[in-house]
């Protein structure tokens, strides 16, 4: 199978190539590397003693994309190309608009076009808004409190309504939690272009000295330590998930939509803490009142994910931490170190 990976020079694109390049599957990668290096790319191919097919551009493209699709036998596509930082798309409301929304509009005409109607899409939790209850399950209302979530939201209906026009689409929607963690062999990471708008790699970048403390948003929310909690999910974990949809689209499911988290929460702190036992260091952090478009807690139930596509996370908040921790120190300029 050949699949088109948008984004796939981007942290979860990375880690997924890795996944679809071990289990022997051709890949092409688009990505505007806004976000993201070409040399994730080169190290893919160390990891993995495989070759990739890059084209740096846009999926805003549709000429890019048509030549693309007229010169590979695509089969499916991971859409993952997208804007994702919560406080920017604040700021930012159309740029994450048109990034996000129009480019999805983009490649799902040129799919449509050469009649590729396979897509496994990275959408977000962030659709949920701020749930009623948790643990979270696919059939909770949703809704968003950000840009960046209701771009999110807004792909889906789309999603929604392309299949309803013509279901001979099969879509896989993977609402992830909180991607965090790094690649066993620590040649790829997570390594943001700026300041970092994730927890971990900020964390990671104090610890190696790069960032004098930590901003901590907000310790007077309704959890167990006032800081917010979060479904932090094993980037490794993650990237099996789309091998799993990607299995699952294959036997014509129609459009299906799962939860990859690990149904568990932790808080900021609790976090802090695991990466000062995987670094052995203190790590200095100060509350900063909280952020706009921020909620309490947030974790999902992923019991839908395991029974229908056999996917289970089986990574540890200290394997989370310490292949960050491995990454970051081996790595403490990301892919600009060496």
């Amino acid at each position: 199978m050949t699949v088109l990976v948008t984004g796939g020079a981007g942290y979860i694109g990375s880690h997924t190539l890795v996944q679809l390049l071990e289990d022997n599957q051709q890949v092409v990668v688009i990505d505007n590397l806004s976000n993201a290096s070409v040399e994730s790319l080169v190290r893919v191919e160390n990891i993995t003693g495989k070759q990739i097919t890059f084209y740096q551009g846009d999926v805003l493209n549709k000429a890019l994309l048509q030549k693309i699709f007229t010169d590979h036998d695509i089969n499916a596509v991971i859409h993952f190309a997208g804007l994702k930082a919560v406080g920017e798309s604040v700021q930012q409301p159309l740029r994450y608009y048109e990034n996000n929304v129009t480019g999805t509009l983009s490649l799902c005409e040129v799919m449509a076009q050469f009649d590729v109607k396979n897509l496994v899409f990275s959408s977000s939790a962030t659709v949920y808004g701020d749930p009623a209850s948790l643990p979270i399950t696919e059939d909770f209302p949703t809704s968003a409190t950000n840009p960046y979530g209701q771009s999110k939201l807004m792909v889906e209906h789309i999603l929604n309504d392309l299949y309803r026009a013509d279901n001979s689409w099969n879509i896989a929607v993977l609402r992830y939690f909180n991607p965090v963690g790094a690649h066993p062999s620590g040649l790829i990471g997570e390594d943001p272009n700026d300041i970092p708008n994730n927890l971990m790699p900020f964390i990671a970048q104090v610890a190696v000295g790069k960032r004098p403390s930590l901003n901590v948003w907000g310790n007077d929310y309704d959890t167990h330590d006032g800081t917010g909690v979060r479904d932090y999910i094993h980037v490794v974990d993650l990237a099996n998930g789309h091998l799993k949809a990607l299995q699952k689209i294959a036997t014509k499911p129609g459009l299906v939509t799962y939860n990859l988290g690990t149904g568990n929460g932790y808080s900021v702190l609790d976090m802090v803490q695991a990466f000062e036992k995987a670094c052995g260091k203190t790590l200095p952090y100060t509350f900063e009142p909280r952020r706009a478009g921020d909620i309490a807690a947030c974790y999902a139930n992923p019991s839908k994910a395991n029974a229908e596509l056999g996917w289970y996370a089986s990574h540890s908040i200290d394997d989370m931490t310490k292949s960050t921790w491995h990454w970051q120190s081996n790595n403490p300029n990301g892919y600009n170190s060496q």
